[in-house]
């Protein structure tokens, strides 16, 4: 059965949480905030979604690795 407009806008009912975070994980949370010219809340929501991809991947087998576009010297990133 196709979702309704209904069901649609509950999916996308914004809720409020609370979240901790050291003063080292908030400077960090800033700056990429800043650099990324987001609230701090649309960084946050950046990472959620791409924690998701990288789980969906990893999920199928496979692995992110990144290569240095000079050197060319590879590195995989490892998820636990």
């Amino acid at each position: 059965m196709p979702a309704t407009g209904r069901d649609i806008r509950r999916m996308e009912e914004k809720r409020t949480m609370t979240l901790n975070l050291t003063h080292r994980e908030m400077v960090a949370l800033e700056a990429l905030a800043e650099k990324k010219d987001l609230s701090k809340t649309g960084v946050m929501r950046m990472a959620l979604r791409l924690l998701q991809a990288v789980d969906a991947k990893m999920q199928t087998g496979q692995k992110l690795t990144f290569e240095n576009e000079r050197t060319k010297e590879k590195g995989e990133l490892i998820l636990i």
